[in-house]
């Protein structure tokens, strides 16, 4: 009796240990910003719905290439998207996610988990996307890999998370039943958030045995 008591006082204590503190950060949703991701929807995805909402199937994993979360909810917080061109044809819908990690690990969520975020190609409505502050110049940090775990791990227990990714992966998706974009030509180049980090962020989710492709 006393093995499994401490079994599961050890449990117990991972799981509270994983359960991640957030920090409320929405940014501006309003009318205007609703019916352009309804538009996106219907325009870049051909779903046509009532409300701007996503049905979660995958977390794709970004970095904001800047050193502050500030600076990114400046960049996401407008509805309109400035200047980007090659985005811009696409939809004057800004880009935003869901989730952004500062790179002491602190959590902030800026959208609800299932309300659409323009973030990945083809991929938006059943992505929730978790921005991680860093780039290239500012590699990420051990802590922002234990948070992202965290967060992945709750997001996992509250929907069907069949799928990690990071963002430079995305492509991968274009031949399956996930991919859903209307323009065959619309598509960038993504670096983030490289090999390196979701090779150690799979091998810490290694237990929710997810899929890969």
């Amino acid at each position: 009796m006393r093995y499994f008591f401490i079994l599961f006082l050890f449990l117990a204590l991972r799981s509270f240990a994983q359960t991640p503190v957030i920090i409320q950060k929405p940014i501006l949703w309003n009318a205007e910003r609703e019916q352009l991701s309804l538009d996106y929807l219907k325009s870049r995805h051909g779903i046509v719905q009532q409300k701007a909402v996503i049905k979660p199937k995958m977390v794709v994993v970004h970095w904001t290439a800047n050193n502050s979360v500030q600076a990114t909810f400046n960049t996401f917080n407008p509805v309109l998207l400035p200047g980007r061109p090659e985005l811009t044809k696409a939809s004057p819908l800004n880009v935003s996610s869901q989730y952004v990690i500062d790179r002491d690990g602190t959590i902030y969520q800026f959208l609800p988990d299932t309300v659409f975020a323009r973030h990945t190609i083809g991929l938006n409505y059943c992505a929730i996307g978790i921005e991680n502050i860093g780039g290239d110049k500012y590699p990420l940090t051990d802590k922002q890999l234990l948070a992202n775990e965290a967060l992945i791990r709750q997001l996992k227990s509250k929907y069907p998370i069949d799928f990690v990714i990071g963002h430079h992966e995305y492509k991968t998706f274009r031949k399956t039943k996930y991919w859903r974009e209307t323009d065959s030509n619309y598509i960038t180049s993504k670096s983030d958030p490289g090999d390196d980090f979701m090779i150690k962020l799979r091998r810490r989710l290694i237990d929710l045995n997810l899929l890969s492709l």
